[in-house]
């Protein structure tokens, strides 16, 4: 009896000590971060820039697949399902774990407990993008234009562009026929060419088209000014109430042992520290905004709870 007590105190000691072992070891090969909307879209030009650090800081190859589609839940899944061991990772957004609780009528992930929280990254806004031979050249004039020609067509391709066509109807009084897509940059896309009238497009997306001239900016979907568009004036300015800030950040699968996200978390938050990477992320439209593994968690529950209510309020159907 007392040789089964001792190997059992040994067996429990050697358990508790694998966590930190094989966060010791970690990794000993190449990771993924599978990005749930298209390439160029702002999620993704997130996860390669973080990507290209951690292939660095690891000496370990760090692969970015974009797997878009169902407003990112394709994706999502596919990670909810992989092995929990660290080297299969989500760069999530507000869609794929906030607004498509709300917006799909059959999930086919639980976003709080079928993830491990590493970090949030970022976060961001959105522009309201036209085309610009449309004749309106400003937010006032956008407005009149909208509601004297009824039905023009709005293209999403994320949760937040969608909740946010559902605003400019409700608060701006217009009628809009809603195109679903791929991804935001695809309805950027159709706005160039004249296929659809309008979008709301990432700043990481929106800002380089912006200053090509190919679209036109009317305004931003953050409750004031943002910063990195200083000469937009905010939707909120002429709609009360309109808001729809977004966020990115990354996601492990549930179980992937504590140490292993808070080796991955550290290196994460290392880069966002930096002056430079702040530029970088500047540069695509987003700004940096950390929160660690735990806080990050209870941030996406609070999430859940504000973006289902958007979408109540919006009135939209789940699909």
């Amino acid at each position: 009896m007392k040789l089964r007590l001792g190997l059992l105190v040994v067996l429990f000691a050697a358990l508790r000590v694998l966590p930190a072992v094989a966060a010791d070891d970690f990794p000993q090969r190449p990771l993924k971060i599978i990005v749930p909307f298209p390439a160029g879209a702002g999620p993704d030009n997130v996860a390669r820039l973080i990507g290209q650090h951690l292939q660095d800081a690891f000496g370990q190859t760090v692969l970015i697949e974009n797997r878009a589609g169902a407003l990112g839940s394709i994706g999502a899944q596919e990670v909810a399902r992989s092995a929990p061991d660290g080297y299969t990772l989500l760069m999530g957004t507000n869609t794929t774990h906030a607004s498509n609780v709300a917006t799909l009528k059959s999930l086919p992930y639980d976003p709080v407990k079928d993830f491990a929280p590493v970090i949030r990254t970022t976060t961001t806004a959105m522009v309201l993008l036209v085309n610009p031979k449309l004749a309106a050249r400003d937010l006032s004039q956008f407005l009149s234009y909208a509601k004297a020609n009824p039905n023009l067509t709005a293209g999403y391709g994320s949760g937040a562009s969608q909740i946010s066509i559902a605003q400019l109807q409700s608060r701006g009084g217009l009628s809009l026929v809603a195109a679903s897509y791929r991804g935001v940059p695809q309805a950027m896309t159709d706005v160039m060419a004249g296929v659809i009238d309008l979008t709301f497009g990432d700043f990481s997306v929106a800002i380089p088209q912006m200053q090509g001239g190919t679209l036109r900016g009317i305004g931003v979907t953050s409750a004031t000014r943002n910063e990195l568009t200083p000469g937009l004036p905010a939707l909120s300015e002429a709609m009360p109430g309109f808001e729809a800030t977004i966020w990115y950040g990354l996601f492990a699968p549930a179980g992937t042992p504590e140490p292993v996200v808070n080796k991955i978390y550290a290196e994460c938050a290392k880069y966002l520290a930096m002056p430079e990477t702040r530029k970088k992320l500047a540069d695509v439209g987003v700004m940096v905004a950390p929160l660690a593994p735990a806080e990050f968690g209870a941030f996406v529950k609070s999430e859940v709870v504000r973006w289902s209510a958007e979408v109540k309020a919006a009135g939209i159907q789940p699909q």
